[in-house]
């Protein structure tokens, strides 16, 4: 996965009316979520970034690892959960996930279908199930995308999860998801239709 830097400041006022101040001043809040625990739960890391910042890691169909500088302390951390305003879409709230090199994540990696579809050239149409395939694996060895070569893809026929594989990460989403598929268009089902009616009928056997 591409690096990307992030900046925050830590913060320490929680409260609603705090956060509804950051945000008018363009800023979001945002947590932190590590390895430490309390009682049993993750413990947060409260600091604020700016929309600036955070802009370049959410408007985007890339995945980073996000290297997040809190009051000069570096963090290696993940996107963990974004939070909108169910009317304005506004960000409202940025949840990260601390990473190391040893323990393995799970996070959704965008699917590249690769070459152009047998179906596709006979006149169906390709159809994206999904965009996402959740895969675990230490960060380092996580791709950026996931390539699908989808060039022997007939009419009628799909790719699962299960259908796939790549060395050194484990597939996370179900092997029974549908990633892709070529659909038969109405065009595709007349030229089928029409090269059936023009295939020459057999002539009947000469009478001996």
């Amino acid at each position: 996965m591409k690096e990307i830097n992030v900046s925050g400041q830590k913060r320490t006022d929680l409260g609603k009316k705090a956060s509804k101040t950051l945000r008018k001043e363009g800023f979001v809040p945002c947590n932190l979520y590590g390895e430490a625990k309390e009682d049993g739960k993750p413990v947060a890391l409260a600091f604020t970034s700016s929309m600036s910042e955070l802009r370049k890691i959410v408007y985007t169909p890339h995945i980073y690892v996000i290297n997040l500088i809190i009051d000069g302390e570096s963090h290696t951390a993940i996107l963990k959960e974004l939070q909108f305003h169910p009317v304005t879409d506004a960000l409202l709230h940025v949840d990260f996930y601390e990473v190391n090199d040893q323990k393995p994540i799970t996070i959704g990696v965008p699917v590249k279908l690769v070459g152009l579809a047998q179906g596709v050239r006979d006149g169906g149409r390709m159809n994206l199930s999904i965009r996402k395939i959740n895969v675990t694996a230490p960060y380092q060895q996580i791709p950026e995308h996931l390539d699908i070569d989808v060039k022997a893809l007939e009419i009628g026929k799909s790719i699962k999860v299960g259908d796939l594989s790549y060395e050194g990460i484990e597939l996370t989403t179900s092997k029974d998801v549908v990633v892709c598929s070529i659909k038969m268009t109405r065009a595709a089902s007349m030229a089928t239709a029409t090269e059936t009616t023009e295939e020459p009928a057999e002539e009947p056997a000469a009478e001996s």
